[in-house]
This record gives C-alpha cells, structure tokens and sequence, in this order.
C-alpha cells in the first residue's frame, strides 16, 4: 500500500497549492474503454511514476500539464486495460520460435516433409525435436506412426510434440534409447499406444518422459533465448502480463536473475509445478509478491490432472466415443494432492489445475471442497484463496455451479474451442459437447472466467482470443452442429476475460485490470476499435503500442 500513501500525499500537497501535481506523461485523443463502472470511456489519461493520476477528457488534461509533461497523441487509437494472458507457457513459446515448428502441417506428407528437411540439416545421431503438429485436419485424421519417421530418420532419434503438449510421436531410435519394447508397462498418468502389439511410436501425457528424459537438456543460454524471445512475441502482440502455467526451481532463478538485470518488461504471474520437490521448497519458502515493482509475483501451485481431449488423454466419465475402450485417465493420484492442498491453504498459497476432461472437473471440484472443508478460513494466511481450474473445458452440467459456489475460478482459453470443435463431436459426442467450453453458463451461474492462450499450445494471439470469444466460430467463419452458439459472450465480457478478471484471479484487482486513478499504468493500443467493428474485422485488428508502467515498451512503427 505504499504507492497509495504516495498518491495520497502528492494529491493532499497538490490541493493544498489549488492544483494537481503534474503528470509525467499525459495521453490525449483516445477511444478508451476503462472497464469501470464509474467512468467507462474517456479521452484521456495522466501518469505519473507508473501509476495513473487522471482518466477523463481532454479539456481537463491542462490541469496536470507543465513544461515537463511528455504528451503522447493516440490519434484515435483504441485504449484498453491491459491485456493478461491468463494461461501460457513461456518457455514454449520462444521454444516454438527456435526449435522445428511443426504448425500448419495439414498433411501427413507436409509433416514428413518437415522432418525430412530437418534431417538433412542435423549432424549423424543427434537428437531432433520439434513441437506444433496436430492431426485433426489430416486425411485420414490419425497419429503418425514410429514407421512413418523411421523411413526418414533411421539414425537419428526423434521426439515431435503434439500441439497440446500431452501427447508426441517418436521414432525407433528413440524408443530404443528409452529401452521402451512391447513389454514396457504403461505409467501411471500415461499410455504407450501399440499397433499388433508393438509400441508404434505415440506416448500421451506421462509416458513422454520415458523418452524426454533421455533428450539432452537445454543450457541456461539456450533457455534464457527462448524465455527472451517468449517475452518480446507476447509484447509486440499486446499483453502487458502473462500467467505462466507452470515451471520449476531452476526456471525461478533464471527470471529473477532476467529481472534484476532488468532485461524482462513484461509483468508476470508464475505458477511452480507440483506435487514434487519444486512445490515442497515453495511451500517452505513462501509466496513472493510484487517482485521488481510489481513485475514478478509467485504465489501458485500448478497441478497437472488430467490429459488432453485431442489425444484421448482427458479425463472423462464416460467412454470416449470414437474410442470406447478408454475414458482417458487421471495424471496425479488424489491421495497425493490432498495434503499439499491443505498445506497450501494453511499458507496463503493459490493453487491451479489443469483439469480438461468432465471427469477431472468434477474430481478437482471434489478434492478442492474437501480441502476448504479442512482447513476453515480462520486457520488459513489468505481467506479467500481463490483457487482456479485451468481449461475446464468439458464440465458436466450439474458441476457447471459449483465453481461459482465453491469461489474457484475457471481459467479458459477461448481458442480451445475453436479448434477442438472440429473433433470434440467425435470425441465425446453430440450429448457432452452440452458441457464443453460453456463460458456463458459458467458466467451465468456466477463465475468470472480469467482469458488465456495455452501459447504454444494455440497460437497466442490476443485477437484470436478475443474474436473466439464472442464469435464462437473457426477463424474462417464456419459454425457447425455441436458448437453451441450461445456459449459465446459479449464484447464487454471478453473484454473481462483478459483485463480484470485476471487480475482478480492473481490477487490484483487493486492494482490492474482497469483504467482508473490509483492503478498501474498499463495499456494496450489497437489500431481499430474492437467493441465496434465487425467480428470478421477483429482478426485484423494491430496492436499499436504497448504501455507497461506509463512506458511504451513496444511502438508498431509501420
């Protein structure tokens, strides 16, 4: 609260002169959409520090106005909160720039092809890794095989990552690295799959560790570039703070160590993996807020419960419908998480669940409650411990109110649905699609859903994530059966979704997610107004500058 006691004394010191003090910087000829009640639109805004000072008209600018002002023109320019991924994974991201990016394969023969030309550029025996390919456009839409790689790559070992992460294909020379044959068992939270028998090369969810942990690892330099590269993609798009979904020890040392050296603009919520080790030391050393002026907070647990629903990994109460002899399967055992859970409670700890399948909801939902039960709120540091679901994406209806009723936030990517809607009909069929991706009823019921990406698991881009919202149609337009239009909500909830509902969700509604005197000076600057413009136009629409801290930290200069 020091910057309140700040603001309070620079206001009291400027009435007692008959004044105001003056801004560092003033923003003038904006189409700005506060995402306050008191004040929804405004003109203008001032800063000083990096914190706002006045929202409002032009014509009352003057008064926080002197020769030492900067004024920036918006020349029209859309001005919004700024944008929060709420769910993405840093590393992944700038991995994507650097590694073999297999996104846009719509083929199986492309996705060879890709390999193939990979191959010819990697030395004897090395190892090659890619992520980005999905199968669902493929025709037929099936996993590719360890034959189809093995065709191409005989010598060298290779690990490709499904889209969704939960799921990747390798070829025989890495499955014999991992000694992984026919009578290799299956580990929990993970499925070798197998054609006659023989394993053919596809490991969902944890039974890709039985290959990755033979992949060297990458060097603190190569990590640095990739978190680096990560960074300047998410700003030059707009976000202004991201909500990393997850990472472990050594990954916490190397953003503090960015950070201090001030290399690092953005704002970011970071989550630590668990239950394990990483989360044990967590819970020893405690929560840290606000680090290097409210640019880095860890305050999360970031659980992994369930698969994923394109590679039948995800959780589900009934059988899967195109696959009725698997209903997915559980990635954590719940008698491992209750104690953590209740630790966390205790103190003061948010914790996150990557939960897809209806199954897994409701099972999370269950241990949550049972865990707020435990620990009553007189015998926890945070009373309020607003816990989240990440995905939620397949929800049995009667689940749908408990989220609301029990205070867990629904943490949601919209993108999901408009690339899973192609398949989740044959996934699940025509009866559970009722439940999935229902942003409209869980917000009904008394929800806030906090917007995310799943970058680089979709393509990351706020105005994919916006028009999905409140289109609920593929980026060329098609709306199909099963897609439940009436899921989709409006402007001013999308809008929501990636400003102050976030923000909300990270303990940070005081200080962010809207346009107000008080808050932290950021914002996103679009070239058109997407509370306006056609829905097809939204998927045009620029990021002009973003603002962290009353800094413009990235200029479209075309």
């Amino acid at each position: 609260m020091r910057w309140l006691v700040t603001l309070l004394f620079l206001a009291n010191s400027a009435m007692a002169e008959g004044r105001p003090d003056p801004a560092d910087t003033i923003f003038t000829n904006g189409n700005i959409y506060t995402v306050s009640e008191r004040q929804p639109r405004a003109e203008a805004i001032g800063v000083k520090g990096d914190r706002i000072v006045f929202v409002g008209a032009n014509a009352d600018l003057k008064n926080f106005h002197d020769d030492h002002t900067r004024v920036v023109d918006l020349a029209g320019k859309t001005v919004l909160p700024g944008f929060t991924d709420s769910h993405c994974h840093i590393f992944g991201i700038g991995g994507r720039e650097l590694g073999l990016n297999l996104e846009g394969t719509n083929t199986l023969e492309d996705f060879i092809g890709k390999v193939k030309e990979r191959v010819t550029k990697t030395e004897h025996g090395k190892w090659i890794t890619g992520r980005g390919w999905i199968e669902t456009f493929w025709k037929p839409p099936q996993f590719p095989t360890r034959a189809d790689l093995d065709k191409i790559t005989p010598d060298n070992p290779v690990f490709l990552t499904r889209a969704d992460g939960h799921a990747a294909i390798a070829n025989s020379a890495a499955l014999k690295l991992a000694a992984i044959d026919k009578n290799t068992p299956n580990p929990f939270g993970g499925q070798i799959l197998k054609s006659n028998d023989d394993p053919n090369g596809m490991l969902l969810d944890n039974a890709q560790d039985l290959v990755a942990k033979h992949i060297p690892k990458p060097t603190e330099a190569e990590k640095e570039q990739a978190f680096l590269l990560g960074i300047d993609r998410e700003i030059k798009l707009g976000w202004c703070e991201i909500q990393n979904a997850g990472s472990h020890a050594a990954d916490i040392d190397l953003f503090r160590k960015l950070y201090a050296a001030g290399k690092v603009k953005i704002r970011m919520i970071n989550a630590v993996y668990g239950p394990g080790e990483d989360a044990q030391r967590f819970l020893r050393e405690g929560a840290t807020i606000d680090d290097y002026n409210h640019h880095f907070t860890q305050r999360t647990i970031k659980v992994v419960f369930d698969g994923a629903l394109g590679s039948r990994g995800a959780a589900l109460l009934k059988p899967y419908s195109d696959a009725p002899e698997t209903s997915g399967f559980l990635t954590e055992k719940e008698s491992d998480l209750k104690p953590i859970f209740e630790e966390a409670l205790r103190r003061g700890i948010q914790v996150e669940t990557h939960a897809i399948g209806d199954r897994a909801n409701q099972l999370i939902l269950d241990l949550y409650e049972k865990a707020f039960r435990a620990v009553p709120p007189n015998e926890r540091k945070i009373r309020e411990p607003r816990w989240r679901v990440e995905h939620a994406q397949i929800v049995d209806p009667t689940d749908i109110p408990r989220f609301a009723k029990l205070g867990v936030i629904p943490s949601m990517q919209p993108s999901h649905a408009i690339s899973d809607l192609f398949f989740a009909p044959s996934r699940l069929g025509m009866d559970r699609l009722a439940g999935a991706y229902a942003w409209q009823s869980l917000i009904k019921s008394g929800s806030i859903i906090a917007g995310g990406s799943d970058a680089p698991v979709e393509r990351g881009e706020p105005m994919i994530e916006f028009y999905a919202a409140v289109a609920r149609k593929s980026v060329k337009g098609f709306s199909g059966e099963g897609w439940h239009p009436e899921q989709a909500v409006s402007r001013e909830q999308a809008l929501k979704m990636f400003t102050l509902w976030p923000a909300y969700a990270a303990f940070e509604e005081n200080d962010k997610g809207s346009i107000e005197a008080g808050k932290l000076a950021d914002f996103t600057v679009l070239s058109v107004d997407i509370m306006k413009i056609p829905e097809t136009e939204i998927l045009k629409t620029r990021c002009e500058k973003t603002i962290i801290g009353g800094k413009i930290v990235y200029e479209n200069r075309q």
